[in-house]
Parts: structure tokens; C-alpha cells; sequence
């Protein structure tokens, strides 16, 4: 599967905001191979190719949201550019015969620690009142990873430190699920 082909057809032309989304997905991708290879259980992946085109699609959706600091000038409200990316890739997949199933599963995925119908309702978020949980290794490693790296500042990895300390202010529960992706993969 050419990932690059599917990044460039929903970013086709050379502008800040691909080479910014590039930029990240390429981080995600660099960090979530380094976890792996770190990793006390790597056989817990199964597909390596699964979790390097999942991180390099796993933003797809950012270009249809509204978040101008990062280039983004769509009307869709951030929350839901993995709900987006999903949507996206599906599409893309059925009129191209291609299975993009698992990717479009970790789009929805990635965000935060994964959502919870729980976060959802309690936070009145624009979203389907549904799990966004990462199920499968692969969409846990890519939500992992990503918690390392911002589309925005400086675009430097974070510290594991600054990494947690910014997944608490989204609550224990969303803490507790990124305690338990660190456990899952060995990082400290």
C-alpha cells in the first residue's frame, strides 16, 4: 500500500499545512518504531507496516477542522478531525479497493488517550456519543506516540514528563488510559 500516495491525494498540493502535518506524522511514526523497538513485549505488533502508514494517515482529517494556529482552516470543530480522518479513508478505500479499515480505526482513535462515551457526554463534545478507545496494539502504540509531539510551538518531542503532565488535565480517567499505554509498551 503506497501510504504517501493516500497522504499526498488528500493534501495535494506543497503548502504549510502539509508539510507541518507531514512534519508530525513522520515524529509519530519515528517515536512509535523507537517504542517498539525499546518495547519489553514488541510482539504485541503483529503488522509493522500497520502502525507505519496508521501514523503517517493518522492526522488526515486536520485539513477539513478550524484551528488556524496550526495552519488549519476547514470548518469542522479540531475534536473531530480523527472522526474526520475515518471518514476520509473509508471513502478513499471503497473507490480505490483498498481495505483502509485498520487506519481509519486509528485515526478515530488517537485523540487524547482515546475518548470515552463517558468524555463525550461530560465534556459535550461534537461527536458521536460513542467509545474512541484504541483497541488493537497497533491503534494504542499510535496513541502513544503521539502524545509526544504537537502541530504546534516547536514541534520538539516532549519530555515524557510534559507528555503525562499534559494528558492529566484532561482528568483521571484520561490519565489512568495513558498510565496504562505506558505500561502496555514499557515507557517510562
Amino acid at each position: 500500500m503506497d501510504a504517501q500516495a493516500i497522504f499526498d491525494f488528500f493534501y495535494p498540493e506543497e503548502t504549510p499545512l502539509k508539510a507541518l502535518l507531514y512534519r508530525h506524522s513522520c515524529q509519530v511514526r519515528e517515536k512509535a518504531l523507537e517504542i517498539l523497538a525499546q518495547s519489553p513485549k514488541p510482539l504485541l505488533i503483529s503488522d509493522v507496516e500497520v502502525v507505519k502508514v496508521g501514523a503517517l494517515l493518522h492526522d488526515v482529517g486536520v485539513g477539513r477542522c478550524h484551528a488556524p494556529s496550526i495552519l488549519c482552516v476547514g470548518d469542522q470543530p479540531y475534536i473531530t478531525h480523527g472522526l474526520i480522518g475515518g471518514e476520509l479513508l473509508r471513502k478513499y478505500g471503497s473507490e480505490h479497493g483498498l481495505d483502509l479499515e485498520p487506519f481509519a480505526r486509528i485515526c478515530e482513535r488517537h485523540t487524547g488517550a482515546g475518548l470515552s462515551k463517558e468524555d463525550i457526554l461530560s465534556q459535550k463534545l461534537p461527536l458521536p456519543c460513542r467509545d474512541f478507545l484504541p483497541e488493537t496494539p497497533e491503534e494504542k502504540l499510535i496513541c502513544l506516540a503521539d502524545k509526544f509531539f504537537s502541530k504546534s510551538g516547536d514541534m520538539q518531542e516532549k519530555p515524557f514528563a510534559v507528555a503525562r503532565h499534559s494528558m492529566e488535565k484532561f482528568g483521571p480517567e484520561t490519565l489512568a488510559r495513558f498510565d496504562a499505554l505506558c505500561a502496555l509498551f514499557g515507557v517510562r
